[in-house]
């Protein structure tokens, strides 16, 4: 008898259906999918060998996902990165670094949250004492955006032909460049953010 918290094992046959050993029933990918969505946690197995292929399940999941209209979330040049961090040095940095930038996300979801459901409990004269919707998400939206990039510095090579004892002289020839890329990459974002709103 498995424990109440121990996940539930979905089990994949070589016809590629999905059966949910919790519920006795097939399922789908959709399935899986909303079961994500509510917390409910789960494993996938493979029927015959026993092997956990959750990993590749789950990445056919955002695959589906993403080949739906309008259900893009994976900006083109996130995935050139992503797939240039293939095979890097970095390779094995990337994972933890996606991993707690999603949980720091959703904090700060929970957070916008908990902000709009004590907002819309306010009359009308409180409201005037807290920040638009608009304003909370363009605020989430810049500390996403610095926590980005701040951590996107640690994944950033030398500059080419540079190491990390290189004079001082080269280095401000650098700094332009780099701030100006960065000023590009901020309106960038602020463009799509205004465009949003």
């Amino acid at each position: 008898m498995a424990v109440k918290d121990d996940p539930v094992v979905i089990k994949k046959y070589a016809n590629r259906r999905l059966y949910n050993t919790g519920t006795s029933t097939y399922v789908t990918l959709e399935d899986l999918a909303e079961m994500v969505k509510k917390g409910e946690d789960f494993t996938v197995q493979d029927a015959k060998t026993g092997d956990d292929i959750t990993h590749p399940v789950l990445t056919q999941i955002i695959f589906e996902l993403e080949n739906k209209d309008g259900q893009n979330m994976l900006p083109v040049p996130f995935l050139r990165q992503l797939i240039s961090f293939y095979g890097d040095q970095m390779q094995m940095v990337v994972p933890s670094f996606l991993e707690q930038s999603m949980i720091a996300f959703a904090k700060e979801q929970e957070r916008f949250r908990e902000q709009m459901k004590s907002a819309m409990g306010k009359t009308p004269i409180d409201m005037v004492k807290i920040a638009t919707p608009i304003k909370a998400i363009e605020d989430q939206a810049r500390r996403n955006i610095e926590m980005f990039q701040n951590a996107m510095r640690l994944f950033t090579p030398f500059p080419p032909g540079g190491q990390a004892g290189d004079t001082e002289e080269a280095e401000a020839e650098d700094k332009p460049d780099d701030l100006s890329e960065l000023k590009e990459q901020i309106a960038a974002m602020q463009r799509k953010i205004d465009s949003m709103g």
